[in-house]
């Protein structure tokens, strides 16, 4: 195990890709130790990724970048604005609220900084507010995005964890809104000390036009369930209001009403037995196309390539990271790694409270030096025994896993949105970095709520009968 570990640790400080200094130190062990044959291994890494759930990675990625080139983006901020940029630090609130309908969307932090992010922070800059305080806020807003479903690391945490994507999706709705309104308590204290006002003039006709936009969305389940009372089949039900809403957004020209519906429909259809929630990222695409090709008319066939093979370059590198980690995720269990930190564990404590504060100490550190993907992937295996040990259900582990990796992101040496964020602000890492660091405040009181307070996780989906 020290082999194991200690030499995949010694290639990640001396800059070794993540994939690599796995495959590596996996390749190392198997050579040395000959725990199993060269075709074992083999297997077990083409295992890694052929995953019913892993289909979801490409579409939940391609459609995260369909909604970027498709103008969806521009849309999203708009309404924003109409619905909160009336309130004090306006553009921040609308930040934090246009983060979390584009996180129903792509299912990633990365996408959500990179995306509608580089709108926020150009227009906070221009309405006069510090660089750092939009670099801030939009750092914060973007850990939404896996959160909310859909969510690219639930989906790999379930497959890691043998647990219901579809229960992760439902659990991460309630924690999400969770981290809003702590978010937007946030921006409420810095624009109270800072003399934020709005910037926008509280006008009742945007504010009910933006409302009546969330009104509509909200009825669509409703029209749905009320065909299907008629006597309806449910593709029928689902169709016919799909088509009264296109025609109503043709005729009226909604800002943000066909991007609002994609958490909506995918969702209602996982509720519904629609789809599975792999199946709900091909839905995801296909809706994305529709309001590319069809409604916006905002996307050309240029871009749709070029979105091709941005998706192409990220699942490549995605799931040579999830294969390099299967193998040595399985030399892990192997080596008995999992059950020598479990005796460890209940060694130090039988407390479950004092079990997470440690996981919470591990994944914070973990996640300021490993991609999200490969963390789940190293880490999953070995706390999931433990954690059952612990009565912990795997769902509420599932998002304070991936919390913690979100918030990973945000620091130094190796955080993802860090990096981005500098580029689009042209800040330094440095003056990037401590930008940040008071918007990590909510994001702490958050986790610490969803660490021990289990039904904040947990009790959508077992109301829903997801998990019990």
């Amino acid at each position: 195990m020290l082999l194991l570990i200690g030499s995949f640790l010694l290639l990640m400080i001396i800059g070794t890709p993540v994939a690599v200094s796995m495959a590596v130190a996996s390749l190392l062990y198997l050579v040395l130790y000959g725990v199993a044959p060269d075709i074992i291994a083999a297997q077990r890494m083409i295992a890694g990724v052929e995953s019913f759930p892993l289909i979801a990675v490409p579409f939940f990625i391609l459609a995260g970048n369909l909604m970027n080139i498709a103008g969806v983006t521009g849309r999203i901020y708009r309404f924003a604005l109409s619905l909160v940029g009336w309130m004090k630090g306006g553009l921040a609130q609308v930040n934090i609220i246009g983060s979390v309908v584009f996180s129903g969307m792509s299912g990633t932090a990365l996408a959500d900084a990179a995306g509608i992010g580089t709108i926020e922070i150009k227009a906070m800059k221009d309405h006069g507010y510090p660089v750092e305080a939009a670099v801030g806020v939009t750092a914060a807003s973007a850990t939404l995005g896996p959160i909310f479903p859909p969510s690219l690391p639930f989906v790999i945490y379930g497959m890691m964890a043998n647990a219901s994507i579809g229960a992760l999706f439902m659990a991460g709705i309630i924690p999400g809104v969770v981290m809003t309104v702590l978010m937007m308590l946030t921006v409420y204290v810095f624009a109270r000390r800072k003399g934020w006002g709005s910037d926008t003039p509280f006008e009742m006709k945007q504010l009910l036009s933006a409302s009546m936009e969330v009104v509509i969305v909200l009825s669509f389940p409703a029209a749905v369930y009320v065909m299907l009372l008629l006597g309806l089949s449910l593709n029928v039900a689902v169709f016919l209001c799909l088509a009264a809403l296109v025609a109503l957004d043709w005729y009226y020209d909604f800002s943000a009403v066909m991007a609002l519906m994609t958490p909506v429909l995918l969702i209602g259809g996982m509720t519904m037995g629609w789809f599975t929630p792999t199946e709900a990222a091909v839905a995801a695409v296909m809706w994305s196309l529709f309001l590319g090709l069809v409604r916006y008319r905002t996307m050309t066939f240029k871009t749709l390539a070029k979105a091709t093979f941005d998706t192409i370059e990220t699942t490549a590198s995605v799931l040579f990271i999830v294969t390099a980690a299967s193998i040595f995720a399985w030399l892990l269990t192997v080596s008995q790694a999992a059950q020598m930190f479990s005796d460890f564990m209940f060694s130090l404590t039988d407390n479950w409270w004092t079990f997470l504060i440690i996981v919470n100490i591990l994944l914070l550190i973990v996640g300021a030096f490993l991609d999200t993907i490969a963390a789940i992937s190293i880490l999953v295996p070995i706390l999931m025994p433990v954690a059952a040990r612990y009565g912990i259900d795997p769902v509420h582990l599932g998002l304070i896993v991936t919390l913690n990796l979100m918030i990973g992101l945000l620091t130094p040496p190796v955080g993802m949105i860090l990096f981005v964020l500098s580029r689009i602000s042209k800040l330094s890492v440095e003056r990037t970095t401590i930008a940040i660091l008071p918007w990590l405040v909510p994001l702490f009181i958050a986790l610490l709520l969803i660490t021990f307070i289990p039904s904040i996780s947990l009790w959508l989906p077992t109301q829903m009968g997801l998990i019990r």
